[in-house]
Parts: structure tokens; sequence; C-alpha cells
């Protein structure tokens, strides 16, 4: 079905599996330039659907279009040989249905998931995609952020073989009832499912019940939505998403915008990764007119410019975040969020190779440290009854630092080692006179005993 951990998959290195659903198993994994994705493998009964990979493999490209700070970005697919999978931004957080577990979402927590989630819907159907399968299990809270996952893989596998092999496109109680009657699933069906996902958050019980899936679905057909115990000024929107006439709900936009004059929403506190408000957009085009003209363009060519830029910047800024320059040169000092293999690493990122040295360093602290311990423990043993082998053990580590340290301060490169064992030298000596002046041989014995007892235990064990 998935892959074991540890094994390579295209380009990507498996980690430990995040979990199934019915499309597929989900691993965490490391693209090649040693950051974390999410690789959804397809399952077999799946993959074997050549029309149904067919259609996700020309969905893709639409799909990587969807880019915004509340949805998890396709970054990668591949359609072709016996485990097709599909790449996208790993977000780590909790599913919206595990925190619904623990009680219903209320006050900031609510406005915050009502907003993030209108505004995931403006980022997919913007790109013509529809998610479908939009519930609480989809949604991954992170530091109070909901971000959406696997927009658009139902309508994209949507074919008989796949369906009949098991694969549900779906869920009953967050389909809309045009879905549930056999039509095809537009964007309306996603403002139904958004409404459904908020008042399960808001009351902590699904608005059409529990019980088995047919049930359900005539609950959401014929019977109205219970939403009882939503807040005041949410009931009425949630009401408008769950509107039986798709054609009677509203857009994603008109959702979005609903909310964004709503006081308890505006009183938010602005995340770093919240969209630039539509106001920037003038600003955006100065700055592109003006980048225009210092590449070459003039007069009316760098005005077009600064026009595009201000029905685009919006969307532009819609994933961008303080903290210095993109790329290619920084704009107002924003930087993309945008994150594909291949790409240069976000500013602020440590590269695969700064985490290794960073490693190393913490490697070569720990060894100093703890062989240095040791010693001075085994030389102050010794120093009574053996006192040639205890200055054997001082000088044999002193010598190991002392190369150590000379290399170091030779490549010129890490000074700070040196120092480092420098420092090492001195506090084993000092332990060593400490331990020899205030403890018996008997005690020490004892004590490098227990250490070499434990040292090994721990060894054996890993």
């Amino acid at each position: 079905m998935g892959a074991p951990d540890g094994e390579s998959l295209g380009p990507y290195r498996l980690l430990s599996t995040l979990g199934a659903g019915g499309f597929g198993e989900v691993h965490l994994a490391l693209d090649p330039e040693g950051r974390t994705v999410a690789v959804k493998i397809l399952h077999p009964h799946v993959a074997a659907d050549t029309t149904a990979l067919a259609r996700l493999a020309r969905e893709v490209e639409t799909m990587r279009r969807v880019q915004g700070p509340h949805v998890a970005e396709v970054l990668d697919a591949s359609m072709t040989g016996p485990r097709p999978y599909l790449v996208t931004r790993y977000v780590q957080g909790r599913p919206l249905s595990a925190v619904i577990a623990d009680g219903a979402v209320e006050g900031d927590g609510l406005a915050r998931l009502a907003y993030g989630l209108a505004e995931a819907l403006v980022a997919i159907h913007a790109a013509e995609v529809v998610h479908r399968d939009l519930k609480p299990a989809n949604v991954i809270l992170t530091d109070g952020e909901p971000v959406v996952i696997d927009f658009g893989i139902a309508c994209a596998l949507d074919s008989v073989s796949v369906t009949a092999s098991g694969a549900v496109l779906g869920t009953p109680g967050y389909l809309a009832p045009e879905v549930l009657e056999g039509a095809d699933a537009g964007p309306a069906a996603d403002l139904f499912s958004l409404g459904a996902t908020l008042a399960h958050a808001a009351t902590g019980r699904p608005p059409y019940g529990v019980g088995p899936p047919s049930a359900v679905g005539y609950r959401v057909v014929h019977h109205d939505p219970d939403l009882e115990g939503v807040p005041g000024w949410l009931a009425p929107l949630l009401a408008g998403c769950l509107r039986r006439d798709p054609s009677a709900r509203p857009s994603a936009s008109e959702l979005l915008a609903v909310l964004e004059a709503e006081p308890r929403v505006a009183a938010l506190p602005a995340p770093p990764a919240r969209r630039v408000r539509p106001a920037l957009a003038a600003g955006v085009a100065e700055a592109r007119a003006a980048e225009a003209q210092a590449t070459g363009l003039r007069g009316a060519e760098a005005q077009a410019a600064g026009m595009r830029a201000a029905e685009t910047g919006v969307a532009d800024a819609a994933f961008r975040e303080p903290g210095g320059g993109a790329a290619g040169g920084g704009l107002h000092g924003l930087v993309t969020r945008e994150w594909r293999p291949g790409r240069r690493r976000p500013p602020g990122r440590p590269s695969p190779e700064e985490l290794r040295e960073r490693r190393r360093a913490v490697l070569h602290r720990r060894w100093v440290i703890g062989t240095g311990l040791l010693a001075a423990l085994a030389a102050a043993t010794a120093r009574n009854p053996l006192p040639e082998v205890s200055l054997l053990l001082l000088s044999a580590y002193t010598l190991a630092v002392t190369v150590d340290a000379g290399v170091a301060m030779f490549a010129r490169k890490n000074r700070g080692r040196a120092f480092l064992d420098l420092g090492g030298i001195a506090g084993t000596l000092a332990l060593w006179a400490a331990l020899g002046a205030f403890f018996s041989t008997l005690t020490l014995a004892l004590a490098l005993g227990t250490v070499v007892l434990v040292v090994g235990a721990i060894l054996l064990g890993s």
C-alpha cells in the first residue's frame, strides 16, 4: 500500500507514516533540499485506475496554482510507476476533528477559523479548483490558524472504478444535497461543506447528527441543520451556506467580505501569514512600476506593468510575510512563502549543510565533556594505587583533545571548537584533582563502575 519508513520514493526520503485515507497513505518525508513535505502514496486500487490517474495528472498543474497561507500547496506529483504519489506542503498541527473532540471552538478561535476557511476557499476557487471533501479531518490547526489539505483530489479521482474499489468521495454530513442527489460538485458545494464544518466546530456536534451514512445523507437532503448553540454573529452566515439550493448560497468571496466586516474578525491580531488587504494594491503597483523602469521599461510600458501589478498585487501578497526580501529582490519588506523543491530556500531557514554543521558541533561538545568526565573519574580512581595509570589516562585525553584543537586552529574555520577543547582539558584536570582530594579510592571505584555499567546499557539499548 505505502512504503516502509526510511525508503526513498523518487527524490523524497520517507521518514514516518502520518496516516491513511480513502485515497492513499500519507508520509512525512524530506525533499532533496532537506525540507519536510507530506507525500501521499495512492492506494493500489486507486493507482490501478488509469483513467483516474490521467485526470489527476491533468489536474495537478491546476492544483499547483492554489497558493495561500491557509492551504497546503501541492508541490510535486508523479502519476507513473507502480506507486503514484502526490507531494504537498507539510503542516504541523492538530486536525480540527481532534480539536472538536476536546470541545467546541469558541471566541477568537472560532472567528479565526471562519476567516481562514473562507480565505482558503477563495484561493481554491480562484484557481478553478473544487475541494469537494472539506470537513474537520481535512483542516489542520497550526498556531490557531486553519490550513486546508487535500483540495481537488476527490474531484480529480472521481471515477466509477475508484469508488467501486472502496475510496469514499466525500463524507455524509458535509457533502452538499445536490452532490448526494447525483449532481456535479461545484464551488457552491464547498460553501455547504464549510458551513457544516464551522457548525460542527462551533457546537461540538455535527449539524445533521450522527448515524449510518444513509440516515445522515437523508437529513442533509430533507431536514434543516441543527444550529442551536452557534454564536449569533455566525449563525446567519452558516444558515446561508447550508441552504439546499446551491444558487442561494453565497460565494467564497462574498462570505469573506461579510466576515471582514464582522467586528470580531476585524479585531483579531493579524498573523504574519495573513494576506495583505486590497488597500496595499496601489503601493504594490507603484513599486512594480518603479522596478519596471529600473529594468529598462519606459513610459506606457512601465505604467502597464504597474496596472498589471495592481490587478494581481493582492493575490501575489496573499502568501507573503514580513521579514526580508524575496528571492529576486524584496518588495516593501515582503517575502514569498511559496515552497517547492528546487527553489531557493526562504530567508532565515538553515541549509542542510548548516544543519549538519550544527549537529557535528553538538556531537563534538558532548564528546569533549563526556570523555573528560570519564577520564577524570578513571584517573582519580587510579591515582593512589596506580599513579602511572592515572598519569597515562590524563596524558592520553590531553593529547587527543590538543590534537583536535590544533586541527581546528589550523583550519581557521572553527576557533570556538579549539577554545572548547582547551577548556575541556582544564576542566578535566581540575575535576581529577578535586575528586582525588575529597573522595576515597573505594568510592571512586564504585562510581566508575556505575558509570561504565550505565554507558554500556545505553550503548546496548541503542
